[in-house]
């Protein structure tokens, strides 16, 4: 399985999509523990409020959708820093989106950020952690990719892809001692939540996400799902079989 993380000084870590949300609350947490980190997204101006001039931290733009940049940044990193301890990919996209409204633009984007970024991230970092004989990379997917839900019809599915892009991940690379760690959390408040029109259960702030994932670190797991209260639940209800989920999840979800 996964090397636990309890000590991050000194660690160098890169977080992707780390301008605004839960990459933002974990840059701090992370610099505040001591790491050495490198932000990346697309706005400059976000990362270097972020960072905060932190003598240990790095800030290198660049979009999801570019993966000659991705690669070019993680260049960048191993050039300064000999190397990356941590690597999460954190960026996404979300647009509430039913079947009877489908814009094939924003399902395009989506795929694009959700996972065609996460496999340019990947092939950026995993040659390097393979190389250096350690290190471990994070997936940051959603609960959402468990089962299909109402008004996720492009996120949805993208993170179930991420889901299966880091159990496939995981295979090829912890019996190579490379750690792979697939991080789900339920609704947490972002600029991308507050696109919802309906209640959210058990919503938590970027800061409370972090210290999740912090925590996530400090064992062996694969995954890492949070808050428990409601991923648990959402894990009974991915057991039902269809003919039990799709009445339910309909009633609730009102229509």
């Amino acid at each position: 399985m996964n090397s636990p993380v309890t000590d991050w000084r000194g660690r160098r870590v890169w977080l992707f999509g780390a301008s605004s949300g839960i990459g933002a609350a974990l840059a701090r947490r992370l610099l505040a523990e001591g790491a050495r980190v490198a932000v990346s997204a697309r706005s400059t101006t976000k990362l270097l409020a972020v960072v905060e001039s932190a003598p240990q931290a790095m800030v290198l733009p660049c979009d999801a959708t570019d993966a000659t940049a991705i690669a070019a940044a993680a260049t960048t990193i191993t050039g300064a820093w000999g190397g990356i301890d941590t690597a999460i990919y954190l960026a996404g996209d979300y647009v509430p989106m039913r079947g009877w409204e489908i814009d094939l633009a924003v399902v395009e984007r989506t795929l694009a950020i959700n996972i065609g970024g996460a496999y340019a991230f990947a092939a950026a970092v995993v040659p390097r952690l393979v190389a250096q004989g350690g290190g471990d990379i994070g997936l940051v997917a959603s609960v959402a990719g468990y089962r299909g839900l109402p008004k996720a019809l492009a996120y949805g599915p993208s993170k179930a892809a991420l889901i299966n892009f880091a159990e496939a991940l995981a295979l090829d690379l912890q019996p190579l001692g490379i750690g792979v760690r697939l991080i789900n959390p339920g609704f947490v408040a972002t600029q991308l939540t507050a696109k919802n029109d309906f209640s959210m259960p058990a919503l938590l702030t970027p800061e409370v996400a972090a210290e999740e994932i912090v925590a996530g670190y400090r064992d062996k797991s694969f995954e890492i799902h949070f808050p428990k209260r409601f991923t648990r639940f959402m894990k009974l209800l991915a057991l039902l079989p269809a003919r039990i989920y799709l009445p339910l999840v309909r009633r609730f979800a009102g229509g």
